[in-house]
């Protein structure tokens, strides 16, 4: 029996997994719990999906034939800041770093709980929908650094008129930073304050966004790392 209503309101998912019995348990798991499902079994058939609807949150396996998950991750990040859960079977932390360089915003490995899955998908989509955080009266509303502009309050990153595509993660590190007014904000602080699950995380996570606003992310100009305390956004005064 069903316990949760799907409607059209409902959160819509697209479980991508050449397994067939993993694509089933998931969608009627998910679809129990009040989740509008559908699936695709490859990278290029979840591509055919995204031409015709519009999803929340994408569950995307690492291993599939032909692209896989984590290049159809990549791909998709150049044009979409969806919310990313990855399903590996690989549980070192390299693997799970790489999946995060990809743009992701979780990874769950398999063998899963379906329970833990579900508290996984609600935590990102909760995270998603959260209103912008009430404004401290120290924060300012807006940042500039080089050719760039950060809106605080709605999380907008703009190169002149261009607004530059950021993931959940991205926007909240770069709302840290910028509230920060050009000091150095401690990894410790950025890791607990950007939900991450460790320091390590957090480096990844600066990599990928200094690839955004850096010419040379080798050699950065705008984010800096402080050796030894963590990170500072150069604010132009």
């Amino acid at each position: 029996m069903r316990k949760f209503p799907v409607t059209d309101e409902s959160p819509h998912i697209l479980v991508v997994d050449d397994d067939d019995r993993i694509r089933t348990l998931l969608s009627r798991f998910l679809a129990d719990h009040g989740y509008r499902v559908s699936t695709a079994d490859n990278a290029s058939e979840a591509r055919a999906r995204f031409a015709g609807l519009v999803f929340d949150l994408l569950v995307l396996d690492v291993m599939m034939p032909g692209e896989s998950g984590l290049d159809l991750a990549r791909d998709l990040r150049k044009s979409s800041a969806i919310p990313i859960l990855m399903l590996t079977a690989r549980a070192e932390i390299e693997d799970r770093l790489a999946g995060l360089q990809s743009g992701v915003d979780d990874y769950l490995t398999k063998p899963f709980d379906p329970r833990e899955l579900l508290l996984r998908i609600s935590s990102i989509l909760r995270r998603v929908a959260l209103p912008p955080p009430v404004k401290n009266a120290d924060e300012p509303e807006n940042v500039r650094f080089g050719p760039f502009s950060y809106h605080l309050a709605r999380g907008e990153l703009r190169r002149g008129e261009e607004v530059i595509r950021l993931s959940e993660r991205e926007r909240e590190i770069l709302r840290l930073l910028s509230a920060t007014n050009g000091e150095t904000l401690p990894r410790e602080a950025l890791a607990e304050t950007a939900n991450a699950a460790n320091e390590r995380t957090i480096d990844v996570q600066i990599n990928r966004l200094r690839r955004k606003i850096e010419d040379d992310p080798g050699n950065p100009v705008h984010l800096q790392t402080v050796r030894g305390l963590g990170y500072r956004l150069v604010i132009d005064r």
